[in-house]
């Protein structure tokens, strides 16, 4: 794939750096308690991966995304992947009432 498309790298070496967080915090996953606590772990790394490599703070991705998920439509769910939502949301995200006060 890489050798017809330009644009794809030869190799994954800045995803696996982008990944190195979550074997080092190896002891502190370990207490998840259950199977599906472990997944959801998995999930919010995934997701605070991807924002780090689109260049999204986390933080204010996750603000944004908790408080429209409910009102968002299903079939346009797509929109609130780090990718879309950066396009759609990044220049006006949703804050928290925590946002507004002072330090």
């Amino acid at each position: 794939m890489f050798l017809s498309d330009p644009d794809v790298p030869i190799d994954t070496n800045h995803l696996e750096r982008a990944l190195r967080v979550i074997p080092m915090g190896r002891r502190n996953w370990m207490f998840c308690w259950t199977e599906l606590g472990a997944r959801h772990v998995g999930i919010l790394q995934s997701l605070i991966v991807t924002c780090r490599l689109h260049g999204i703070n986390p933080y204010d991705y996750l603000v944004d995304v908790l408080q429209r998920i409910g009102q968002h439509p299903e079939e346009r769910v797509h929109e609130l992947t780090p990718r879309c939502w950066t396009a759609l949301f990044a220049a006006n995200p949703l804050r928290s009432p925590l946002h507004r006060q002072a330090p």
